[in-house]
């Protein structure tokens, strides 16, 4: 009897499925971004839906839902319907590193979303006030070693990437430097542009318009090697701290859920959009490196990166209450 009605539910609810597919997206798609407007991710999320639309028949609206660090829109995603039209752009911050920094993040992302695709790779720089004496890694060392620590850098706020990225770097180099956390990366970045704060981490491209306009230095940058969009600029790894590296990523996720087939379909016009030459070629000329994938890539990545960090934030003790 059990299989009976197991076998006619199934009959049911699998063509139901199938229509999702077929039908979806019948209306505009939202797009919660727990990020700010202009950061990395956000720039690139908006190039990268554009041509979405495109495919999918529908416009995608992002949304930025702001505040306490990116719980705010994390948990507006979480609560969500789960049917295709409410949708995450995040950063690995906000879904790695948010929950382990945070005792009631109020949500877990290894199963309150869906992973639907990573888009991409963000390169990060090293940055400094022009003013600032240190014009290399090994300069910044040295400052910070002489100075006993008392050096500030800036960041988007406690566990925040930029965050992260230093903590990396003072100790693959055995110095400290004091943290001043932000409200939000951009309010950071300005005051390291406006001379308040010297040095600081940030992602690409954010920093290359202010370099070429002569109002910031890049150090070093976080990968292992030379970015072919800063030739002239020796990676952290080249100055004398062989192995550092930095890199972090962007990508879509959705409410735990969603429909196997909306998925597909989501994932399917990113990966169409991220292989289109004149997006790619866009991405590329400001210093991102696109990916794409599957959802299960994704989902292997959030699961490698969620524990990594954890095993830092716990080493640095670092909590937000």
């Amino acid at each position: 009897m059990m299989k009976l009605w197991l076998t006619y539910l199934l009959a049911l609810v699998l063509p139901l499925f199938g229509a999702v597919a077929e039908d979806y997206p019948a209306h505009p798609i939202r797009v919660i971004e727990p990020l700010a407007p202009a950061s990395a991710v956000d720039v690139v999320v908006r190039i990268i839906t554009e041509h979405m639309a495109k495919g999918l028949g529908q416009p995608l609206v992002i949304e930025n839902v702001t505040g306490a660090s990116g719980m705010l829109g994390m948990r507006a995603g979480k609560m969500a319907q789960p049917d295709g039209y409410t949708i995450l752009a995040v950063n690995d911050s906000v879904v790695t590193v948010l929950p382990n920094v945070l005792k009631n993040a109020g949500f877990d992302p290894r199963t309150d979303y869906v992973p639907i695709v990573q888009l991409v790779r963000l390169h990060w720089a090293l940055v400094a006030n022009p003013s600032f004496a240190a014009k290399d890694v090994q300069g910044l060392i040295g400052m910070a070693k002489a100075s006993g620590g008392s050096i500030n850098y800036a960041s988007g706020g406690a566990g925040s990437p930029q965050h992260m990225a230093m903590e990396l770097l003072m100790r693959a180099g055995g110095f400290k430097l004091t943290h001043v956390p932000y409200k939000g990366v951009s309010p950071a970045f300005n005051d390291v542009v406006s001379g308040n704060v010297p040095v600081m981490f940030v992602a690409l491209p954010t920093p290359l318009q202010f370099r070429a306009n002569n109002k910031l230095n890049i150090l070093g940058t976080g990968d292992k090697e030379r970015l072919a969009v800063l030739p002239d600029v020796p990676s952290i790894a080249e100055q004398g701290l062989p192995g550092f590296e930095f890199i972090a990523w962007g990508g879509l996720i959705a409410p735990a859920g969603t429909p196997p087939s909306v998925i597909a379909k989501l994932n399917s016009a990113a990966n169409a959009a991220l292989s289109d030459p004149e997006i790619k070629a866009r991405l590329t000329s400001i210093g991102v490196e696109v990916t794409g994938g599957s959802s299960a890539d994704l989902a292997g990545i959030i699961a490698k990166d969620f524990l990594e960090k954890a095993q830092l934030i716990q080493s640095a003790g670092i909590g937000i209450e």
